[in-house]
């Protein structure tokens, strides 16, 4: 088991901090939380993110890591035990695929959904709702991305009906499906109910007028 400190620095609303901790916890490895302000970027996160300026980041031993997915497959390189990507060559292509799927393809639509008005708003439904029942294809009767026990694109993906039911009750769109998407829906119910991924979530209170108030001045800024 690899040794040394582990800092993960990070935002409590960020799904894609929210991997990191995911995977180190399934891990079980230690490390320390500094939660960063966004709007008020310390110089810590300067340091160690001084390309993108943005969370999460990961810093093992003094060296320092951005950008979520890569971060994922260091840990999982890094701590051997419980793999998040599969053994087979293949599998691990799909488990990337899937992943970068996400952040791609649903990732803009949920933006969009969310920051757009009127006709631009609905195309941007429609888009995810569409990327959403190609990604169910992906779990092609199976438990998880991962098989029968959770792995790297489980994680990867797992944060997303829980923003996304933020999204839909702010804007007033239905985005997940439960009769069309009830495969999905399942994977879902599943992945949220282990307790190292419940017990990790933010509030939903919390992330709701957090995210509120983020939509307000979007749209008050576009208009």
């Amino acid at each position: 088991m690899a040794g040394g400190s582990v800092t993960l620095i990070g935002s409590w609303a960020s799904p894609f901090v929210l991997r990191v901790k995911w995977a180190l916890e399934l891990k079980g490895v230690e490390y320390q939380y500094v939660q960063v302000d966004l709007h008020n970027k310390s110089d810590l996160l300067l340091q160690y993110n001084p390309v993108y300026k943005k969370v999460p980041v990961l810093v093992h031993d003094g060296k320092h890591l951005a950008e979520s997915l890569v971060i994922l497959e260091y840990i999982d390189e890094t701590w051997k035990q419980n793999p998040l990507l599969p053994h087979d060559p293949y599998e691990r292509a799909r488990a990337r695929f899937w992943s970068r799927f996400i952040d791609e393809k649903c990732m803009p639509a949920i933006i969009g959904t969310f920051s757009k008005l009127g006709e631009e708003q609905q195309k941007a439904a429609q888009e995810l709702r569409e990327n959403l029942k190609i990604l169910e294809g992906g779990l092609e009767g199976k438990r998880y991305f991962g098989g029968e026990t959770i792995g790297f694109a489980d994680i990867a993906i797992g944060w997303l009906r829980y923003w996304v039911g933020i999204v839909e009750e702010i804007v007033g769109i239905n985005l997940i499906d439960t009769e069309s998407m009830a495969k999905l829906n399942a994977w879902f119910d599943d992945f949220q109910e282990l307790p190292i991924i419940k017990e990790s979530m933010p509030p939903r209170d919390k992330l709701l007028e957090k995210n509120k108030a983020f939509h307000k001045f979007l749209i008050s800024s576009s208009t």
